[in-house]
C-alpha cells in the first residue's frame, strides 16, 4: 500500500487545508460560473452535513482577492484551474458564520454583535493593504457589529473595491430562538425593529455579491419580506448536483483507494456500493432532476464510512455517524410548536406508515405559517427528513430517503411512545439475538406486543391499524440483525413487514422474517375474523413466493409470522409453514 495517499477529509471544512494537506476532494468548482450566471443574489438550502461548509469555504478562496496569486496552487487539477470565470480573485470577501454566534438565546444580541465585531475586525486586517494606514485602527474603535459594517461598505465603496458577503448558517440562532423560546421571541427578533432585521436591511446595498445557506427557509422570508432580491437555488435542477455526492463521485472515490492499496482487494467497488446506498443515497432535490440526474448520497456519510473503512480495514459497525443523526429534540419541538400537534403527529405516522406523502414544497414561509401542513411537509423536505420521489399532477411525491432518515423518523415514535408508558427496550437485546440466530421469534414478538397492550394511551396519538403498524416499525427498527421494510412491495401486493438480514454488518444472521398484522375492532365478528386470518395466510404465502424475495434473503431461513390483533388484545399469533 502507499504510504502517500490523500486521506479523507472528514469533519474538516478548510478548504485551503484540504488543499496544502493533499486530502481528497469531490471537484464542485464547475458551478462556480453557474453561480454567477445566475445572478447576484443567491439563497441555498440543504440539509445539515452535506458538504456546505467546505463548498462557502472554497468559494471563498475563490473570489478572494487575496488568494489571487495563489489561484493556480489551491485549484491545480480542479476544473476551475481551466475554465476561470470573469470574477475569480476579484473581491474583498466577508463571510460569516452564524451557527459561531453561540446558542444563549438570553444573551443572542450581545453576541451577535460581538461575533460581528469580531469578523469585521478581521476583514479589516486581512485587506488592511487596500486601504489607508488609520483604516484597522478606525475600525476598531467603532463598538457596534452593524456600524462596523457601515464603515466597511462606505471605504469600499469608495476606493472602488466590490464586496462578496457568504452567510453560512444563516437561521442557525434563529431556530434555536423559535425552538427554545416559541414564536414571540422569534418575532421580536425577525420583525419590526429587531436586531437580526436591521442588519439584513443593509446587505443589498454593501455587497456587489451574496450567498446564503442554511437548513430552512423560514427565516429569511420573516427577515426579507420574501427575500426577492435573491435567486433561491434550492428547488432548481442547475444545482441539484452542487452538494452532495453523486454515485460517479463515490465510484471514482472508492476506484482511487483502490488503486493505491487502501481497500483490502476482496473489498469490491460494488459491494461498497450496495452497503451505503440504501443508507446515505437517494436525495434529490428539484422536480425536473428526478429521474434525469443521479441522485445524491450524504457527502459526510459516505466519507464516515469510507475513512473508517480505510483506517481500521474494515467498515463501520455502526451504518449511522453520531454527527449526522438530526436532532430529534428540535425536531419534535417543531411538531408541537402552536395548537396543532395532533395534526403534526399524524403527518408523521401517516409518512412512517406509508413511507411518502404528497405535497406542494413552498419556497418560503414565515414562521407564524409553520403549523401549516404543506409547510410543515416542506420542512420535513428542507431538513432532509424527505426527498422528491415523483409527481402526482402538480404535486410532489415526498419519500423517506434512506434507512439513516427513516430510524430517525423511528426515534421519534419511540419517544413518543416512550412519554407514554416507560418500557425497557433493553430487555429486547436477547429477543432480537434469538430470533435473527436461533429463529425463536416468539420472545421478541411477545415483548413487543405486550408492549404495545400496556401503552394503552397511545390510542390519544393515533388510533387503530395506524398505530398498531407505527408501533411496530419503532420497535423493530431497534433490532440492529435487521433492516426493516415496512410495506414491501411483492408481485402480488406490499406486505406488513419485511425483516432483513443485516448482512453486511452481521453476516451471522441465519433467519428472516415477513411479518403479517391483521387489525380488528373490538365489535368483530368471530366469522369475520376468522375469514380475515384465512386471507392473511393466503397473502403471507404469495409473499414468500416472489422471486424477487428470494435474492434478499442471503442464506437466511425464512418465517412466516402471521398476527391478529383485536383492539389491543393478540388473539392470535402463529407461524404459517
Amino acid at each position: 500500500m502507499r504510504k502517500d495517499f490523500k486521506k479523507i477529509p472528514y469533519g474538516i471544512a478548510d478548504f485551503k487545508q484540504v488543499r496544502k494537506e493533499g486530502l481528497y476532494l469531490v471537484d464542485k468548482s464547475m458551478f462556480f460560473e453557474r453561480m454567477e450566471q445566475a445572478g447576484h443574489f443567491l439563497f441555498l438550502v440543504r440539509p445539515r452535513r452535506f458538504g456546505k461548509s467546505l463548498f462557502l469555504n472554497m468559494l471563498e478562496a475563490y473570489y478572494d482577492i487575496n488568494e489571487k496569486d495563489n489561484f493556480q496552487e489551491l485549484f491545480k487539477g480542479m476544473y476551475v484551474a481551466d475554465h476561470p470565470t470573469e470574477y475569480h480573485n476579484s473581491f474583498q470577501v466577508l463571510h460569516l458564520d452564524f451557527s459561531r454566534v453561540g446558542s444563549d438565546v438570553d444573551r443572542l444580541r450581545e453576541n451577535f454583535d460581538l461575533y460581528m465585531e469580531v469578523r469585521c475586525d478581521s476583514f479589516a486586517k486581512a485587506y488592511a493593504r487596500f486601504y489607508p494606514d488609520t483604516f484597522a485602527d478606525e475600525l476598531k474603535q467603532i463598538k457596534r457589529g452593524e456600524q462596523k459594517l457601515n464603515f466597511i461598505s462606505d471605504a469600499a465603496h469608495a476606493a472602488g473595491y466590490p464586496l462578496y458577503l457568504i452567510v453560512d448558517e444563516y437561521d442557525n440562532f434563529t431556530n434555536n430562538v423559535l425552538n427554545v423560546k416559541g414564536q414571540k421571541a422569534y418575532h421580536d427578533l425577525t420583525h419590526g425593529t429587531g436586531f437580526y432585521r436591521d442588519v439584513f436591511k443593509i446587505f443589498k446595498p454593501m455587497f456587489h455579491r451574496i450567498i446564503m445557506l442554511g437548513v430552512a427557509p423560514i427565516t429569511l422570508d420573516d427577515l426579507t419580506s420574501g427575500y426577492n432580491i435573491a435567486l433561491n437555488m434550492t428547488i432548481d435542477s442547475r444545482f441539484n448536483q452542487m452538494l452532495g455526492f453523486s454515485e460517479e463521485d463515490v465510484r471514482q472515490m472508492i476506484r482511487y483507494y483502490k488503486e493505491v492499496g487502501a481497500i483490502k482487494p476482496e473489498v469490491t467497488e460494488d459491494s461498497i456500493i450496495d452497503d451505503i446506498k440504501p443508507w446515505y443515497d437517494n436525495y434529490c432535490f428539484a422536480e425536473d432532476s428526478f429521474g434525469t440526474e443521479p441522485s445524491m448520497f450524504n457527502s459526510d456519510m459516505v466519507c464516515y464510512y469510507m475513512s473508517t473503512l480505510i483506517d481500521t480495514g474494515h467498515k463501520p459497525k455502526e451504518m449511522v455517524d453520531p454527527n449526522t443523526k438530526t436532532d430529534y429534540k428540535k425536531l419534535r419541538n417543531l411538531i408541537e410548536i402552536g395548537n396543532m400537534t395532533e395534526e403534526r403527529r399524524q403527518t408523521i405516522y401517516d409518512i412512517v406508515h406509508t413511507g411518502y406523502t404528497f405535497a406542494m414544497i413552498n419556497s418560503y414561509f414565515p414562521a407564524e405559517s409553520i403549523t401549516d401542513e404543506d409547510n410543515f411537509v416542506s420542512l420535513l423536505f428542507y431538513y432532509g427528513m424527505l426527498t422528491i420521489r415523483g409527481t402526482l399532477g402538480a404535486m410532489l411525491k415526498l419519500g423517506i430517503p434512506n434507512n439513516n432518515v427513516r430510524i430517525q423518523y423511528y426515534n421519534y415514535l419511540m419517544l413518543a411512545f416512550q412519554q407514554i408508558h416507560p418500557i425497557a427496550v433493553s430487555q429486547l437485546n436477547i429477543p432480537f439475538y434469538q430470533a435473527a440466530m436461533e429463529g425463536n421469534w416468539r420472545p421478541m414478538m411477545d415483548y413487543i406486543l405486550k408492549a404495545y397492550h400496556d401503552t394503552t394511551a397511545v390510542r390519544q396519538l393515533i388510533e387503530g391499524e395506524r398505530n398498531l403498524q407505527g408501533f411496530m416499525n419503532a420497535f423493530l427498527s431497534l433490532a440492529p440483525y435487521y433492516l426493516v421494510a415496512p410495506e414491501m412491495e411483492f408481485s402480488h401486493g406490499y406486505c406488513d413487514f419485511f425483516l432483513l438480514p443485516n448482512y453486511t454488518v452481521y453476516p451471522m444472521v441465519a433467519h428472516s422474517y415477513i411479518l403479517e398484522l391483521k387489525y380488528l375492532k373490538t365489535d368483530t365478528a368471530d366469522a369475520e375474523a376468522a375469514q380475515q386470518w384465512t386471507e392473511a395466510v393466503t397473502q403471507i404465502k404469495t409473499y414468500a413466493a416472489d422471486r424477487k424475495l428470494q435474492t434478499m434473503l442471503h442464506g437466511t431461513k425464512l418465517h412466516l409470522i402471521v398476527v391478529q390483533i383485536k383492539g389491543y388484545d393478540v388473539v392470535k399469533m402463529e407461524e404459517i409453514r
